[in-house]
């Protein structure tokens, strides 16, 4: 063989080499990463909330979307000083993979500012969308972009977000960005609103707003559509006047999915734990559904190589389904009174607290839809683990007894 066939030969070997190589690195670290990356969170999701959620929503024998995922694991959800976490501790456990103190927000036990994975997700060039139908200042948000040793103040809490540089936000608590003169709480006059319109951001008070904007032109939007909190489901149902969940979550999906790099989209289902709060039974198993109806929207959006996440962050109020429902009963056959003459719906705490009958009056009837075993103005956090579903590349890792912040692991591993 001459020397210039041989080297021929070690030329097209060389090129073989080069192209097997460049084929091994696209199929295990490009293709099996996912474009679309979706992390829903809300409060109550726990085993013991599971099944009256599914009794109420269509009987005992159906299924939520949420559970057809193939993965499930149940996660502890201690905080780094407390053995039950509050709302600000769980969320920043999944959102930075670090135990924090109850009453922090992404900042460890020394006051250092922790990396969320909205950082690192803008690090590796992903467009970055934050959705929620309570408030985009409430802590379950706030752990994603903001840095605070107190999670009440909502005014510094809103500024951190004005001065990110996010993609889509859309939920509610407009007064946080408003001055007082606008109907807003801030008392510093500053209209974060019309700062971040300036920057760029089309800013929409309104659903049908929402649904007009096209994503061909990879606009930033800033959505607030109400003061407060967004309406509960039952009272959009009605109205119609303001975006479901699931018009969140599709319309975010609809103008992240414009960038090349691909997208983290994290979706707080926040009316659960404010309806847990007040004892409002059945709203907590609507809300539930609402999110359940989100999670279906972004499976049909998102595609199959997209990694979806749904977790509980932590338990409130300790809501427990009683007595003995027929099989196929739901909706308000399952709420108030049941045949066994015990109330279907009971709470651990909260504002429930049902009147003895010799203190009831014509004036304040007892109230024994939705008792609790201890009042409280507000129902408190309780001891119970969280559980959380998932599909999509990287999801077959979450799976079994793990604790809340492996969900930052297993989004991290594939950003």
């Amino acid at each position: 063989m001459s020397k210039k066939l041989r080297n021929r030969f070690i030329a097209l070997f060389c090129l073989l080499i080069f192209v097997g190589a460049g084929f091994l690195f696209y199929t295990n670290w490009v293709v099996q990463r996912p474009f679309g990356i979706i992390l829903f969170i809300g409060d109550g999701l726990t085993t013991g909330m599971l099944a009256p959620a599914r009794i109420y929503h269509d009987g005992a024998q159906s299924r939520l979307d949420l559970e057809r995922f193939p993965h499930l694991a149940l996660l502890t959800t201690y905080a780094n000083d407390f053995a039950v976490p509050d709302a600000a501790a769980a969320a920043s456990a999944i959102a930075t993979g670090r135990k924090v103190n109850n009453r922090v927000l992404a900042l460890d036990a020394a006051g250092k500012p922790l990396t969320s994975l909205v950082d690192l997700a803008q690090k590796t060039g992903r467009a970055v969308g934050l959705v929620s139908n309570a408030q985009l200042a409430d802590p379950t948000l706030a752990a994603f972009y903001a840095k605070s040793a107190d999670p009440k103040d909502r005014q510094a809490i809103a500024s951190q977000l004005a001065e990110e540089n996010l993609d889509v936000l859309l939920g509610g608590g407009a007064d946080d960005f408003l001055p007082e003169a606008k109907d807003g709480k801030r008392t510093d006059g500053r209209d974060l609103t019309l700062e971040m319109r300036k920057r760029g951001y089309d800013v929409i008070r309104k659903r049908a707003d929402l649904l007009e904007i096209p994503a061909w032109r990879a606009p930033r939007v800033f959505g607030v559509f109400r003061n407060g909190s967004l309406d509960y489901a039952d009272v959009g149902e009605r109205e119609g006047s303001q975006p479901s969940l699931a018009d969140l979550v599709r319309e975010g999906i609809r103008l992240l999915q414009y960038n090349p790099k691909g997208y983290l989209l994290v979706v707080d289902a926040g009316l659960i734990a404010q309806a847990a709060q007040n004892n409002e039974g059945e709203r907590t198993l609507r809300e539930i559904a609402e999110l359940d109806r989100a999670v279906g929207t972004a499976l049909r959006y998102a595609g199959d190589k997209a990694l979806i996440i749904v977790t509980g962050k932590q338990s409130v109020g300790g809501l427990r389904m009683n007595g003995y429902p027929f099989k196929n009963d739901r909706g308000m056959s399952v709420i108030g009174m049941n045949p066994q003459g015990i109330p279907s719906i009971t709470w651990s705490t909260g504002p429930g607290a049902s009147l003895s009958t010799d203190a009831a009056t014509p004036d304040q009837p007892p109230k024994p839809t939705e008792p609790s075993t201890v009042a409280a103005a507000s129902a408190v956090g309780v001891a119970e683990d969280v559980i959380s579903v998932s599909t999509g590349p990287g999801s077959e890792k979450l799976e079994g007894f793990k604790d809340n912040t492996d969900v930052f692991k297993t989004i991290f591993e594939n950003l």
